[in-house]
């Protein structure tokens, strides 16, 4: 089996120590991106600061991106897209895997919750940047976070970000199951190019996600296959339209 040196950016929060614990079981070697650092398996870097990025991306052939904030804008604009701008731009050309996690409904615009802090715009451009990179990709979008009844473990795959209501009634997922899939998907050619909304509805969990995997149809341009084009790249702040053009350059 293939084991990789992954970058863990977000990996103290509530998914990443899934992550990393389903990682290392898996027999991958984990580094975790931390800004004060003095943990097993941490690197001090701030994803506020790119200068600070260069040797928490020395050596990876991975990184699974869990990181997330709350609050206002400006956190989603610096943590949520700008820590994915930065790690990209420290990568540079080299070949990295990337794991990169979202959330469901990421592609609606009007809602109360994005037009409050514009969230899911920001995470939807850090996905942009993601896809411009060239680097092999799988993007998964959770529902909510354990929210699971007991016998609600069996996996969906979905696609076209339809699910809007901004509450569990759009899915549930279990974060530990989040962890698998997102580290299933770094040793799997069937996910890559691939974006989807993680659901999980009654029944046993399974233990081959290629399948699931290969059922997906890949992205296209910069958004998930089937999203809806509710956000033209023409009409993105010119700031963003700069990044995604830099990133492209990127790849030599």
């Amino acid at each position: 089996m293939t084991t990789l040196n992954i970058l863990l950016v977000g990996g103290t929060g509530s998914v990443g120590r899934h992550v990393a614990r389903v990682a290392q079981a898996a027999g991958h070697s984990i580094r975790i991106l931390s800004r004060r650092g003095g943990g097993e398996n941490t690197v001090v870097g701030d994803l506020t600061d790119p200068s600070t990025l260069v040797d928490a991306v020395r050596d990876i052939d991975a990184v699974v991106f869990t990181q997330g904030t709350h609050g206002d804008e400006t956190g989603y604009r610096d943590v949520d897209y700008g820590g994915v701008r930065g790690i990209l731009e420290a990568i540079g050309d080299r070949p990295v895997r990337i794991a990169q996690m979202t959330a469901i409904g990421v592609t609606g615009r009007d809602g109360a919750f994005n037009r409050s802090n514009k969230a899911h715009d920001w995470k939807r451009r850090a996905e942009r940047l993601v896809r411009a990179s060239g680097h092999p990709y799988t993007i998964v979008r959770p529902a909510w976070f354990d929210y699971n009844a007991d016998d609600q473990h069996e996996l969906h795959f979905l696609q076209g970000d339809t699910r809007h209501a901004e509450s569990p009634a759009d899915g549930v997922i279990a974060r530990s199951q989040i962890a698998e899939v997102l580290v299933a998907a770094l040793t799997s050619d069937a996910a890559v190019g691939k974006t989807l909304e993680l659901v999980a509805e009654r029944g046993p969990a399974q233990t081959d996600l290629d399948p699931l995997f290969a059922a997906l149809a890949a992205d296209v341009e910069l958004d998930g296959a089937k999203d809806a084009d509710n956000m033209p790249v023409d009409s993105e702040p010119a700031d963003a339209i700069a990044d995604l053009e830099r990133i492209r350059a990127l790849r030599g």
